[in-house]
């Protein structure tokens, strides 16, 4: 079964809430989603365009059924935690891409 690849993008209204973010993501939410199924996980700061800022965070899993998996049992709490800190009204929009490594 081929690895699986979702990626987040989180589009912010500023630098402080970036950084923010990042840090929020490296104190404990990747490990969470390490611990829910992904293999790994990288953390991107986008450059270019630079406004406004963006995160992308880029996991693979090693197939489809850990990604159901973390979706089904892992996802909807973290996912959640991420709008409490992260949402809408704090001028913060997410992406989600999910695809298969070729």
């Amino acid at each position: 079964m081929p690895r699986v690849s979702y990626t987040v993008t989180a589009t912010l209204p500023d630098q402080p809430t970036r950084l923010d973010f990042v840090r929020w993501l490296k104190q404990g939410h990747t490990d969470a989603v390490i611990c829910g199924g992904a293999a790994s996980v990288e953390i991107v700061v986008i450059e270019e365009p630079a406004s406004p800022p963006m995160v992308q965070v880029r996991y693979v899993f090693p197939d489809r059924t850990a990604y159901d998996r973390y979706v089904q049992h892992f996802a909807p709490a973290l996912r959640a935690e991420g709008l409490r800190m992260f949402g809408p009204e704090k001028g913060v929009s997410m992406s989600r891409h999910l695809g298969t490594i070729q």
